[in-house]
C-alpha cells in the first residue's frame, strides 16, 4: 500500500465539488471536471475515479462518465457540466444528476454501474412536464442533491445570490426565482417531481456569514439527518442536523474551511491559504468519518482539487472543524524518509498573507498578483499524465506548510527549486523559531539543493514549514527527507 496525500488525486487531475458515495465496497467520488488554464468552471466532461475501501491510495480512473453534448439542451456544448451528484434508484441503477450552466434545468443521467457510462434520461420537471427552473419562483436550478431515504428520492437544489448580481439577470431575465435551498420528492421515473419545491428551513446560525449560499448535500449520521452547504463566506462548508430528510435542521458549525478560517479561532486576515469557493460532502469509511471538499490553483477559482480530512465528533454528535493536512486520508502522518511534492502544501501563503481568489486574483489584476502571491501550479497543458504540479512564484517571505509527517529526534533535509538565488527557512511551527536554512542557487531548471541537518522537537507528529528569503523568486517543486 502506498501513501495518500492532499490533493489525494493525480496532480494533474482537478475534480472539485466532490460527493463521495460507497457502492459495492469501493469509494466514488463524483463532481464536476475543471479545465487547468480555463477561465471558466467545469469545462470538462464528467470523469470518475474510485478507490477499494481497504486501500485509499489505489484510486483507479474510470474516463469520461458523461459527456456535455449529450444532453439534448446542450447540444453545441456551449454550457459546462457544473456539480452533480448520484444516487442508486429503487431499481438498482444509478442515477446522476447536474445541472448544465445556461439551460435553466436540472438533468438526469443513469447507468447500470455506478462506473457508468451514464446515458441521457431527461430533466426535472413538474407534474405537468414544465422544467425545474422555469416557472416562476422557482429555486435556482443549480447544485443538486439528491438522496434515497424511506423509499422516496429527496432531490434538492438551490443558490442565494445577491439580487444584484448581473449574470442571474442575463441567464434568468424576468423570472423571479426563489432564493435558498429546496427540496423536494421524486416520482419513480426519477425525473418528475411529486410536489413543489419546499425551502430548507436552517435556524441557529450565529450570524448571517454561516446561512446557506450553494452546495447543498445530505448525509445520514447515526440517527439524524445531516444537511451540508457551502455558507454565504463561499470558502466554508457547514452542517446542520434534522430528524428528517426534508428538515427542518439545526446548524452545528463549519466541517471546512480552505484557509483554516475559523479553526482555534483563526479569522479571515490569519487564513492559512489562498480561499475560495467550496463544495462537498461527508462520508464514513472504515469507521471514520471524513469530508471531501476542494482547494483552488493556478490564481483562480478554475482549477481546483479535491482534498479530503477526517472528521472528530463533538460530544453532541456533530462535527468539529477538520484541520487543512497533507496527509488527508492517509490515516496517520506521512513518513519521515522519502520525497514530496511541494503540490501537497496544506498551508501556502505570501510574505503578506494570502487572499481569498474572487477578491484578489481575478480579471485585470491577474498578473499583477501573481507578481505578490505563490501558487500551486504546472508547466504541462491540462490532463497531461505527468505536468509536474508544484508552488509557483515564493517571493521573499513566502511560506509553504506541510502536515503531518511522523515524529523524528532528526532529519536531513534537501529541496528542488528553480529560479533565483536565496535561501530557505525550516521551521517546525509557521512564525517559530529556525531550525535550520537551505542555501538554494540560481537555477533554470529544478536542482536540488545541499542538505541540512534539522533537530526537532520531541513531538507525536512533525510539521514542516519553508519560508523563502530572497530578492527574486522562486518555484518549489520538491523535497527529500532522509
Amino acid at each position: 500500500m502506498k501513501q495518500v496525500f492532499n490533493p489525494y488525486l493525480p496532480n494533474y487531475e482537478y475534480i472539485p465539488d466532490g460527493e463521495p458515495h460507497i457502492f459495492n465496497d469501493r469509494l466514488y467520488v463524483y463532481g464536476s471536471h475543471d479545465r487547468f488554464g480555463s477561465r471558466f468552471f467545469c469545462d470538462n466532461d464528467y470523469v470518475l475515479w474510485s478507490a477499494p475501501l481497504d486501500d485509499l491510495s489505489d484510486w483507479v480512473f474510470h474516463g469520461v462518465i458523461y459527456r456535455k453534448d449529450q444532453d439534448p439542451l446542450n447540444k453545441e456544448e456551449l454550457n459546462p457540466l457544473f456539480a452533480p451528484d448520484v444516487t442508486q434508484g429503487k431499481d438498482g441503477r444509478y442515477y446522476l444528476y447536474y445541472a448544465p450552466c445556461g439551460t435553466k434545468s436540472i438533468g438526469v443521467a443513469v447507468a447500470d454501474s455506478p462506473e457508468g457510462p451514464f446515458t441521457f434520461l431527461g430533466h426535472v420537471k413538474h407534474k405537468e412536464g414544465t422544467l425545474l427552473g422555469q416557472k416562476l419562483n422557482d429555486p435556482y436550478p443549480f447544485d443538486p442533491a439528491v438522496y434515497f431515504a424511506k423509499n422516496n428520492t429527496y432531490l434538492y437544489v438551490g443558490f442565494s445570490p445577491d439580487p444584484g448580481w448581473d449574470f442571474l439577470k442575463r441567464e434568468f431575465g424576468s423570472i423571479a426565482l426563489s432564493s435558498g435551498a429546496h427540496v423536494t420528492e421524486l416520482e419513480d421515473d426519477m425525473c418528475t417531481m411529486k410536489s413543489e419545491c419546499r425551502k430548507v428551513e436552517i435556524s441557529g446560525c450565529p450570524d448571517p456569514g454561516h446561512d446557506f449560499f450553494e452546495a447543498p448535500s445530505i448525509r445520514k449520521v447515526d440517527d439524524k439527518y445531516c444537511f451540508i452547504y457551502s455558507s454565504m463566506n463561499s470558502h466554508e462548508l457547514c452542517h446542520s442536523f434534522g430528524d428528517k430528510p426534508e428538515g427542518p435542521f439545526t446548524y452545528k458549525g463549519i466541517l471546512h474551511d480552505n484557509g483554516d478560517i475559523g479553526l482555534n479561532g483563526r479569522n479571515e486576515k490569519d487564513r492559512v491559504s489562498y480561499t475560495g469557493n467550496n463544495h462537498g460532502s461527508i462520508i464514513m469509511i472504515n469507521g471514520k468519518w471524513y469530508i471531501f471538499a476542494h482547494r483552488q490553483s493556478n490564481y483562480s477559482v478554475y482549477a481546483r482539487q479535491g482534498v479530503a480530512e477526517e472528521l472528530k465528533r463533538n460530544p453532541d454528535g456533530s462535527f468539529k472543524q477538520s484541520e487543512m493536512t497533507s496527509c488527508g486520508l492517509n490515516g496517520e502522518p506521512l513518513d519521515n524518509k522519502g520525497k514530496y511534492g511541494a503540490y501537497i502544501a496544506c498551508h501556502l501563503t505570501s510574505g503578506s498573507g494570502a487572499v481569498h481568489y474572487l477578491d484578489n486574483c481575478e480579471g485585470q489584476e491577474f498578473e499583477g498578483i501573481r507578481i505578490k502571491h505563490p501558487a500551486f501550479s504546472q508547466d504541462g497543458e491540462d490532463r497531461e499524465d505527468d505536468p509536474g504540479q508544484f508552488i509557483r512564484n515564493m517571493s521573499d517571505g513566502s511560506t509553504a506548510g506541510f502536515k503531518y509527517f511522523k515524529p523524528a529526534e532528526s532529519l536531513y533535509l534537501s529541496v528542488f527549486t528553480r529560479g533565483d538565488e536565496g535561501l530557505f527557512e525550516v521551521r517546525e511551527v509557521f512564525h517559530g523559531p529556525v531550525l535550520n536554512t537551505i542555501r538554494l542557487d540560481k537555477n533554470d531548471g529544478f536542482s536540488e539543493s545541499e542538505t541540512v541537518l534539522i533537530e526537532l522537537s520531541d513531538m507525536k507528529k512533525v510539521s514542516l514549514y519553508f519560508t523563502y528569503r530572497g530578492n527574486g523568486h522562486i518555484d518549489f517543486d520538491s523535497f527529500i527527507l532522509k
